[in-house]
C-alpha cells in the first residue's frame, strides 16, 4: 500500500522560508515521478514542481521558479520542497503526489498517489 506523508507546513511572513517533506512508502518501482501540488481555497489544484527520482530532473511552475527547490533523499525515500522568498499568493494546502514511471505531466490526473496535504500560510 502506497503512503505519502507530508510535513513541514506552517505560517510564515512574506519573504520567509519553509521546507516541506514527503516520506513515501510502498512505491516499489525503481523509476517514479514525485510532485508537489498546491490548492488554495476556491482555486484549482496546480502543479508546483516535479522530480524524476531516477534522473533527478526537475520541473517548476513559472510562479515558483528560482524560489522553490525540489530535492530528494533516496535512502530515506523522502522528497523535499524548499520554499524561499515566500509570498502571500503561495498560501495553500500543499500536496505530495507520486506516480510510477517517467514524469510526463504536471497535471493532477497524471498522478495516482496522494498525501493528505500540509497547509502553508504566508502573511504580508
Amino acid at each position: 500500500q502506497v503512503q505519502l506523508a507530508e510535513s513541514g507546513g506552517g505560517s510564515v511572513q512574506a519573504g520567509g522560508s519553509l521546507r516541506l517533506s514527503c516520506a513515501a512508502s510502498g512505491l516499489t518501482a525503481s523509476r517514479r515521478c514525485m510532485a508537489w501540488f498546491r490548492q488554495a481555497p476556491g482555486k484549482e489544484r496546480e502543479g508546483v514542481a516535479t522530480i524524476d527520482t531516477t534522473r533527478g530532473l526537475t520541473y517548476y511552475a513559472d510562479s515558483v521558479k528560482a524560489r522553490f527547490t525540489f530535492s530528494q533523499d533516496n535512502a530515506k525515500n523522502t522528497v523535499y520542497l524548499q520554499m524561499n522568498s515566500l509570498k502571500p499568493e503561495d498560501s495553500a494546502m500543499y500536496y505530495c503526489a507520486a506516480n510510477l514511471g517517467y514524469c510526463y505531466s504536471a497535471l493532477p490526473s497524471a498522478f495516482a498517489y496522494w498525501g493528505q496535504g500540509t497547509p502553508v500560510t504566508v502573511s504580508s
